[in-house]
């Protein structure tokens, strides 16, 4: 373990810096500053030597921790960048963007603050990268057999390189331009360049993955096509059918879906020209919805020039700490400020919309909103609180619902769950032999880390049903006994 007695000589959490909000909002590039080698090495010496390390049921992925963060604080960069990979694919990933329940599991973190596991973890990879450590690694011999990945988000990327590193011949299908799904034109510059997502790239090519993009299966080539051409495919389309705003005035000019902003923005940010794009400049922005997609559009607009930046949310303002509904080691709902939160704008929260208002030309000029409490049917109006809030661009980050299905199930004939998204069996199957779903598809909205999870677990899967019924990739996600039919 790490130093024994560390986490009572450095009791303090120290986190690299944020650029000034000034001059960050200038430009695209990612807001932190590069934290210095020898204070993260103190903080990787708080990690305990706690017998029970909760960290890994935390986390997803099942990371090995405690033994990363003793090779850190020890500077045996080798070392933990083969452990960090061990459990973790694209540890550049989620080492920015993930919201890291392994933290909020932390042991040292029941009376202190927690390890900064995530930050550890960042440097350990970004260590590795600078240091010429992460190469490729081609499979030895081939199988025969060929696997077609649907989508190159996390999850579908993940079960790509698992897959190939097995031997089998994997092509990844992306309907745009270049790969990554929402890692490249969904998440902005700011939390994490693109570079980093080129570098992975680079790297899967080079061990044997093809990649199709502009390629829309459905549409391009139909998912029947596909399970006639490959042995076994993977559905990782994610979960991109948006959640509306029920309100009248919704069809009134104003009202932009964060998935149909924020990924025109990305590409500007990375100098490509965007006919017809939808900027914040000089507007008067309302988000509605107060998750990281709502904090991105956030971000971005205040990028673009934006007059003013109000985010709304339905629930109550988190409280600062844990409450009793969320102990240690849950992950806790609790009040969090992200980089786009200090660059100004307002959070109100417990405000519903109750109606869209026209300037008499069709375009939006405001929206009247109400203050709401629980209560016994859900949400009720606060009496006295209606008032108008000066919108003419409302950016819905809402959530999804699920996957686009429509060809999977016209097609391939599919289950679906009771929540709208693909029904699969412990190993990761669909109902239909050989189709087999990770990530968002399957799970519905969730976290970067369990797209990764699921795509790992999910490669395993398709390992054995091509293998005879055995896999010797490690699955985070434990398969059921169910067999696997040939």
């Amino acid at each position: 373990m790490a130093d024994q007695r560390g986490f009572l000589k450095v009791r303090e959490r120290s986190l690299p810096e944020r650029r000034p909000v000034p001059v960050r909002i200038k430009d695209w590039k990612e807001v932190y500053e590069e934290q210095q080698l020898s204070d993260l090495q103190q903080q990787a010496s708080r990690c305990m030597d706690c017998g029970i390390p909760f960290c890994h049921s935390g986390c997803p992925l099942g990371n090995l921790i405690p033994e990363w963060n003793t090779l850190a604080w020890r500077g045996d960069w080798g070392d933990a960048i083969e452990r960090l990979h061990a459990t973790n694919n694209f540890p550049e990933f989620t080492g920015r963007l993930c919201p890291a329940p392994c933290e909020t599991a932390c042991v040292l973190g029941i009376n202190q603050p927690a390890v900064t596991i995530k930050q550890i973890e960042l440097t350990t990879v970004e260590q590795a990268f600078e240091r010429g450590t992460v190469e490729p690694l081609p499979p030895d011999r081939l199988t025969g057999r060929t696997v077609a990945v649907v989508g190159s988000g996390p999850a579908g990327l993940a079960a790509a390189q698992q897959l190939t590193r097995a031997g089998h011949t994997v092509a990844v299908f992306e309907r745009a331009d270049k790969p990554g799904g929402l890692l490249r034109y969904g998440i902005p510059e700011f939390k994490m360049e693109k570079a980093i997502v080129d570098r992975r790239i680079e790297q899967m090519v080079a061990e044997g993955t093809r990649f199709r993009c502009n390629t829309e299966v459905g549409k391009d080539i139909t998912w029947a096509q596909l399970r006639e051409r490959y042995d076994a495919v993977v559905v990782a389309i994610g979960a991109t059918v948006p959640r509306d705003l029920p309100v009248q005035g919704r069809e009134l000019d104003g009202f932009v879906q964060a998935m149909d902003f924020l990924p025109p923005a990305n590409r500007v940010a990375l100098g490509e020209k965007v006919q017809d794009q939808v900027t914040a400049e000089g507007k008067h922005v309302v988000v509605i919805g107060g998750g990281d997609t709502g904090a991105d559009c956030i971000g971005t607009s205040h990028r673009q020039g934006a007059a003013s930046v109000t985010s709304l949310e339905i629930m109550p303002r988190p409280g600062d700490e844990r409450s009793e509904q969320h102990p240690w080691p849950t992950y806790p709902m609790i009040f969090r400020v992200a980089s786009a939160h200090e660059e100004g704008g307002e959070r109100v929260y417990s405000i519903s919309t109750k109606e869209a208002v026209d300037d008499g030309n069709g375009k939006l000029r405001a929206l009247r909103i109400t203050e709401v409490r629980s209560g016994a049917n859900g949400f009720e109006e606060v009496e006295g609180t209606e008032r108008e809030l000066k919108a003419d661009l409302v950016l819905l980050a809402m959530g999804f619902l699920g996957p686009f299905t429509q060809g999977l199930v016209d097609e391939l004939g599919v289950e679906l769950d009771e929540r709208s998204n693909v029904r699969r069996d412990g190993n990761f199957m669909s109902s239909v032999p050989g189709v087999f779903v990770a990530g968002d598809a399957g799970r519905g909205q969730s976290l970067i880390v369990w797209a990764i999870a699921e795509g790992r677990a999910a490669a395993h899967g398709v390992d054995a049903f091509l293998s005879g019924g055995h896999s010797d990739l490690p699955s985070p996600i434990a398969p059921t006994d169910r067999p696997l039919a040939v």
